[in-house]
């Protein structure tokens, strides 16, 4: 089980490097958010997406089916991002593996901080984590995948 948690990090962490873009402009929001809710509605999922630069709400939308929860939720995911510049998922795999859950041992306010699947770094290279990109509705393995999947899809496609 820990060899699964370490080559699920040592994943998680090649993920983040990877999945960084060269700039980021509002063009570039518009354009991810469309893609994503592109496909999770070819995949016939209902989900909220956000993305979120420097504090600065650059996209968001709710698709039929999601409730205020999702945005509540966003909202405790992007927190996490923010506070350990790692994906959601990747923080609270990090407590998984370690027989801990990070609601009960991180001593963070669980109303304000989710480490649940589903927002991801929005990374610049070589300037670090200045946003996130979220997706709240499904399962959080899958709120994971559904983001970096449509991440490399549209930066293989700007490259």
């Amino acid at each position: 089980m820990q060899d699964d948690y370490a080559a699920l990090l040592k994943a998680l962490e090649i993920e983040e490097e990877q999945l960084q873009f060269a700039a980021f402009s509002n063009a570039d929001a518009l354009r991810l958010g469309i893609a994503l809710v592109e496909r999770a509605r070819a995949l016939g999922k209902a989900v909220t997406v956000d993305i979120t630069r420097n504090g600065h709400q650059l996209f968001h939308h709710a698709m039929d089916g999601t409730s205020p929860d999702n945005a509540n939720w966003v909202r405790r995911k992007n927190n996490v991002v923010q506070r350990f510049g790692r994906s959601s998922w990747h923080v609270g795999t990090r407590y998984r593996s370690k027989g801990k859950s990070f609601e009960a041992d991180s001593a963070i306010d669980g109303a304000t901080f989710a480490a649940h699947g589903g927002a991801f770094p929005l990374a610049i290279r070589g300037t670090g984590v200045i946003g996130t990109v979220t997706v709240s509705g499904l399962p959080q393995q899958e709120d994971h995948e559904l983001v970096t999947s449509v991440l490399r899809a549209y930066l293989d496609g700007a490259r």
